[in-house]
């Protein structure tokens, strides 16, 4: 008797992970789809902007604002897009999260049949979610910053501050990519599965977390790139 019978729909490994590689393509596919089918000629909506004063004049103190090509390169825009993408692709995820557990209350509280891979797939899943979406937030500066005295500093002062930080960054990341690694190794090895009776596979867990701390590690690249740039151009611009 297998230890699954008697648990109602069990969703298959292979199904878990192929729907989670696919889904968001189909969604990003269809997010593009009908993007091309709006007609030319519809009057884009009228965004009327919520931001204060303080906030705009902050904008316009930014200086990636002023510079937005600054040590902008086909590696940095490469790197950039891929940050972008990847975290659109695994937003998608947090859909799938939703209708697990809509699932999971139905199957519970209506059918009395609760089950037993719901709770599991959507803890892989986000945690998944939040290893590959750091190269995404730090595109997007979402990363949480202590800025007590940085926003104290000026444009260049700024600049400077994240080009001398980044040795810390770099130091983390680099032993998150190395740790991340012989997890993934040792995981893959042993065919290391959850504990609990679903028993899904944990090395391909593993894996994203590499691919993560890689993708966190290039897109902190593309940033210190972009930042020299914008130091030595900041810098000329004190000289004139």
């Amino acid at each position: 008797m297998s230890d699954l019978e008697g648990f109602g729909f069990v969703m298959p490994h292979w199904f878990y992970w192929g729907w989670l590689a696919v889904m968001p393509l189909i969604m990003m596919a269809l997010d593009r789809w009908r993007a091309s089918r709006r007609s030319d000629d519809e009057e884009p909506p009228v965004v009327m902007s919520t931001e204060t004063p303080g906030e705009l004049q902050a904008e316009e103190d930014d200086p990636l604002k002023r510079y937005p090509d600054a040590g902008s390169n086909w590696f940095t825009r490469s790197i950039d897009w891929i940050s972008e993408k990847s975290g659109l692709f695994v937003s998608f995820w947090t859909v799938n999260a939703v209708c697990f557990y809509f699932f999971e209350v139905v199957m519970r509280y209506i059918f009395n049949m609760p089950t037993i891979w719901v709770h599991e797939g959507s803890f892989l899943l986000l945690g998944m979610q939040y290893l590959l979406a750091g190269a995404f937030a730090l595109l997007h500066g979402a990363h949480v910053r202590v800025d007590v005295m940085y926003n104290l500093l000026p444009a260049r002062g700024r600049v400077g501050m994240d080009i001398f930080t980044s040795t810390i960054f770099f130091s983390f990341a680099l032993v998150l990519l190395v740790t991340s690694w012989t997890f993934f190794q040792n995981s893959y090895s042993m065919g290391e599965t959850t504990v609990e009776t679903w028993g899904i596979q944990y090395w391909p867990v593993k894996a994203m977390m590499v691919l993560g701390s890689a993708m966190i590690l290039m897109a902190g690249v593309s940033k210190l790139i972009r930042d020299i740039a914008l130091f030595v151009r900041l810098g000329q611009e004190d000289v004139r």
